[in-house]
């Protein structure tokens, strides 16, 4: 039960801190050698912190799905219509690089020095996030979309955060620090949901026995709640502009992990 405890808050913390959930699950599982098929929990696990997003984000939703859905049936446009797009953008361009890189991710989630440097580039992002605060353009909301979605795409790489990621690109290509984030934990939805629904695709697909480790039900709460609180904490640490503390961690992480992978230490 105690496995099942610490992958649920490892999830809940770090889903959507700007830290890499699967660079810290899959260094985990290196280390402490997580021998059971899981897959069944992890797909359990990320529709907790999927519904942790939803409820903190309920009434962005909502507006948006009211506003783009009718759009198509008046001439007055809203800001959920063209909001409501540029989600569309990201999320195809996110899907498009997440399903290219599908065998690259497998590699690189088995190694430890991979995940070390992808949590090393997490670091440099976000302590170059208040640079990118002070200089930012004036782009469209389509170029916006576009190159966030790359951004997030890239992200699927084990260490390399999606937080981090797609609101450093959201504040370089123009949006305020706010918009960023909010733009960035919306377009997440649609990542997660359709990544934890390709994994249940492929576990029916596969056939296999469904293996729920003793404690799931918890674990899947702790999920929840860590989640919910990590994207409190995470609106917070945005606005006032706190990024260094991440990187730094990032930072130690990624060099620790280089660092033992080469027997260094």
């Amino acid at each position: 039960m105690i496995h099942s405890l610490i992958l649920g808050a490892v999830q809940g913390l770090c889903e959507f801190l700007p830290v890499s959930s699967s660079g810290h699950l899959a260094i985990m599982q290196i280390f402490m050698g997580f021998g059971e098929n899981l897959v069944a929990f992890d797909i359990l696990l990320h529709f907790a912190t999927l519904l942790a997003v939803v409820i903190f984000f309920w009434r962005d939703i909502l507006q948006i799905l009211i506003e783009w859905f009718g759009g198509w049936f008046t001439r007055k446009k809203y800001s959920g219509w063209s909001y409501g797009w540029a989600i569309i953008i990201a999320s195809f361009i996110t899907a498009i690089i997440g399903l290219s890189l599908k065998s690259t991710v497998d590699k690189v989630s088995e190694s430890l020095l991979l995940v070390g440097i992808g949590e090393i580039f997490t670091a440099l992002v976000l302590l170059l996030v208040p640079v990118l605060s002070r200089t930012r353009g004036n782009s469209s909301l389509l170029k916006i979309a576009v190159c966030v979605g790359i951004a997030q795409g890239i992200a699927v790489l084990p260490g390399v955060s999606r937080s981090g990621m797609s609101i450093a690109m959201g504040l370089f290509m123009g949006l305020g620090i706010s918009e960023a984030f909010r733009f960035s934990f919306l377009i997440s939805i649609p990542a997660i949901l359709g990544a934890t629904l390709l994994e249940a695709l492929k576990f029916m697909k596969g056939g296999e026995a469904v293996f729920l480790p003793e404690g799931w039900l918890w674990a899947a709460l702790v999920a929840f709640v860590l989640g919910l609180s990590s994207l409190k904490f995470m609106r917070g640490l945005v606005d006032a502009g706190k990024w260094a503390y991440f990187g730094v961690y990032c930072l130690i992480v990624g060099t620790v992990a280089v660092l033992l992978s080469l027997g260094v230490i």
